[in-house]
C-alpha cells in the first residue's frame, strides 16, 4: 500500500456491500447499512445510478466472476463465527480485534452480541485516519448508536505487529477472535506466517481466526486463465496479489504457524450457505477457520 493514501480495495468491498443493500432484505446475504457511507463521490454517484434492485451488483459480479459474491459470503460467513463465537459464553472471546480493518463496520452492526468487550481494529495510518473522519460525521449525525472500536495505526512495513499488539494490551492471557480479511493474498509468504504466529503468540489458548485465501487455479482453460487475469489486474490498484496457497496445503500451513485447522470453506459451499439466487461465487479464494491450540 502506498503511505499517504487510503486502501482503494477497502473502497471496492465497501461498494460491494453497499450494492446488496440494493437488494430486498430476504435476498440479501449480508446487511450492511454503513457500507455506502465510505464511498467516495464517484462511487457513490455509480451506486445512486442503479436504482433498480441488485443492478450493480449483478454488474459487479459478471465483471468480476463472482468476486462481489464471495466478498459478500466471506463477510457473512466471518460474521456468523464471530457470532457463534460470543454465544459459547464459556469460551467466548474476552477481545475482538479485526486486522486490516478498512471501513468494518462489526463494532456497530453487531453491537448487541459484543456486548462491550474491547474491540480493537487494526489498519493502516491512511485508511484508519478516513475511517475516522467518516465516523466523526456519523456521530454528529446521530447514526451511530454503539461505542467505536479503538483504532491501532500501525505502517505495517516499519513497525512491529507483535509489539504494538501487546502495547494495545494482548499478552497472550485472554482469548481473541481475530477477522483478517481481504489481507492475506496481497502479503508475501513470510509476512503471512509472522502474522499468523504473532496472533497466536499475542493470545490465550482456543482464540480463533477467521481470514481468507488466494490460490492458483491451475487448469489450462480460458476460465481459469480469465480468474488469474483477475488477479493480475489489481496490480493497477498498488495492490498486486502475491501470497496463495490451495485449500488442500492450508492445514500443513497454519501448524508452520501453531494454528490448528477448524474449517475451510470454499466457494461452493459458500454459495450452498448463503446464496439464493443465480450468483456464481469467485472460485479461486475461500474462507479459513482456525484456533490456538488448548
Amino acid at each position: 500500500m502506498k503511505d499517504a493514501r487510503p486502501s482503494k480495495t477497502a473502497e471496492v468491498t465497501a461498494l460491494q456491500r453497499a450494492s446488496e443493500q440494493k437488494r430486498p432484505p430476504p435476498e440479501r446475504i449480508l446487511d450492511d447499512p454503513f457500507a455506502n457511507c465510505f464511498l467516495t463521490k464517484t462511487t457513490q454517484a455509480a451506486l445512486a445510478a442503479w436504482e433498480h434492485r441488485g443492478k450493480l451488483g449483478n454488474l459487479l459480479g459478471w465483471f468480476s466472476v463472482g468476486l462481489t459474491t464471495f466478498v459478500l459470503t466471506r463477510h457473512r460467513y466471518m460474521d456468523d463465527r464471530l457470532l457463534e463465537a460470543l454465544a459459547c459464553k464459556e469460551k467466548a472471546p474476552h477481545r475482538i480485534v479485526v486486522l486490516g480493518a478498512g471501513y468494518d463496520m462489526r463494532a456497530h452492526r453487531h453491537a448487541k452480541a459484543i456486548d462491550g468487550r474491547p474491540f480493537l481494529e487494526v489498519d493502516h495510518p491512511a485508511t484508519g485516519k478516513r475511517k475516522t473522519g467518516i465516523l466523526d460525521k456519523l456521530e454528529r449525525e446521530g447514526r451511530l448508536t454503539a461505542p467505536r472500536a479503538e483504532q491501532l495505526l500501525i505502517d505495517f512495513q516499519t513497525e512491529s505487529l507483535e509489539e504494538r499488539l501487546k502495547q494495545a494490551g494482548l499478552q497472550g492471557k485472554e482469548r481473541v477472535f481475530f477477522i483478517w480479511e481481504g489481507v492475506s493474498m496481497y502479503l508475501t509468504r513470510e509476512a503471512v506466517k509472522n502474522t499468523l504466529r504473532t496472533l497466536s503468540k499475542v493470545s490465550a489458548p482456543g482464540s480463533q481466526i477467521v481470514f481468507d485465501c488466494w490460490f492458483l487455479l491451475d487448469q489450462p482453460d480460458l476460465r481459469s486463465a480469465s480468474h488469474r487475469f483477475l488477479a493480475n489486474m489489481l496490480l493497477f490498484l498498488g495492490e498486486p496479489v502475491l501470497f496463495g496457497i490451495h485449500p488442500e496445503d492450508a492445514g500443513g500451513f497454519l501448524d508452520q504457524c501453531n494454528l490448528k485447522m477448524m474449517e475451510t470453506v470454499l466457494p461452493r459451499e459458500l454459495k450452498s450457505r448463503y446464496v439464493r439466487d443465480d450468483r456464481r461465487v469467485y472460485p479461486a479464494c475461500y474462507t479459513v477457520w482456525a484456533r490456538t491450540g488448548e
